[in-house]
């Protein structure tokens, strides 16, 4: 009897920590030496986020439906960045609650398997009566720069550089989220989209013990100081997290935990890469844990000055060889 019990025990054991193994596992090794001083090519790189950040938190500030003028002065800031990197773009326009609004979306045509197709997003909206630095002013920042870093560098991939309207609530995860209109539209016209990587909140840090918190249980198998990147994805996207975090770590000296959870738990899907999900596409999310680090999250204070904009210029550097890997150009 009691040795029945004891095997029954030790299978449910064994299940219980290959399940978690499978969670948790990632590539490589993450950086855990003392950070380097930054290159002139990464301080050029730092610059050029901080005055990214500093238009769009700074000078525009909040940007939602509620200050529509303001969302629209966004979507011209990006279009036009995007211009100046050699690029044609093209705006998907749809109504919010009657509102026009856009996402907007630049291609990088690929050499050789140009019908596969990876994205690189980040929304470009905010919360109410906040002017969104980090959430997500850091994202489109990097987003901008890994389209300039790219632009005349076509990968075997077609690669596309996409700013989504509307990730916040009110439209979180409803018809008139901009990334699930894109998402949609791309299953409907049979786009064979291979990885998506959604750039979310990346750009706070600090090496002070307990600093960083997590979603029951992860507390258990993750750093508490909140001085890495995360890489998060669902399950079934295990498979592409699991390749960029082995880009990342083999080019970037930077520390870096990565996930591929069951999407139900909280903050796994809290990004447009969900949209993806829905959408039967692999995807993954980019961020510094968003709630579960950054005091400052969806409030007033969330602005340009609260960034570290060294660490978000190591991060982006890290993410061209991400791009590169899911691009099918990194050797």
């Amino acid at each position: 009897m009691w040795r029945r019990v004891a095997i029954l025990w030790s299978v449910l054991l064994f299940v219980a920590l290959s399940g978690t193994a499978c969670v948790v596992w990632m590539p490589g090794r993450s950086w855990n030496g003392p950070l380097r001083p930054l290159s002139d090519g990464q301080r050029a790189v730092c610059a050029r986020l901080e005055g990214h950040v500093h238009v769009l938190a700074g000078d525009i500030g909040e940007r939602n439906t509620a200050t529509h003028a303001a969302l629209l002065r966004t979507a011209d800031y990006i279009e036009r960045t995007f211009g100046e990197a050699g690029y044609s773009v093209a705006r998907q326009e749809f109504r919010a609650e009657g509102r026009p609004v856009c996402n907007l979306e630049v291609e990088l045509r690929g050499t050789s398997r140009a019908e596969e197709i990876v994205v690189v997003g980040a929304h470009y909206d905010t919360v109410y009566v906040c002017a969104g630095a980090n959430d997500n002013g850091s994202g489109v920042a990097a987003l901008l720069e890994l389209a300039r870093q790219f632009a005349g560098r076509p990968q075997p991939r077609s690669v596309r550089f996409v700013a989504f309207v509307n990730e916040e609530p009110p439209y979180f995860r409803t018809d008139e989220m901009g990334s699930l209109v894109y998402a949609r539209r791309c299953k409907e016209r049979g786009d064979r989209i291979v990885g998506m990587m959604s750039l979310e909140t990346i750009g706070y840090y600090s090496d002070e013990e307990g600093s960083q918190q997590y979603p029951p249980p992860f507390g258990w198998f993750y750093p508490d100081r909140g001085h890495f990147i995360a890489f998060v994805a669902n399950t079934s996207s295990g498979g592409l997290v699991r390749r960029a975090v082995r880009a990342f770590r083999a080019s970037a000296q930077f520390p870096s935990e990565g996930v591929a959870a069951p999407g139900f738990i909280t903050g796994i899907g809290w990004s447009d890469h969900w949209s993806f999900w829905q959408a039967g596409y692999p995807a993954f999310m980019v961020t510094d844990t968003a709630p579960f680090r950054y005091p400052f999250y969806h409030t007033e204070e969330d602005t340009p000055d609260k960034l570290d904009y060294e660490r978000m210029a190591r991060v982006t550097e890290g993410l061209v060889s991400v791009v590169e890997e899911m691009g099918g150009g990194r050797r």
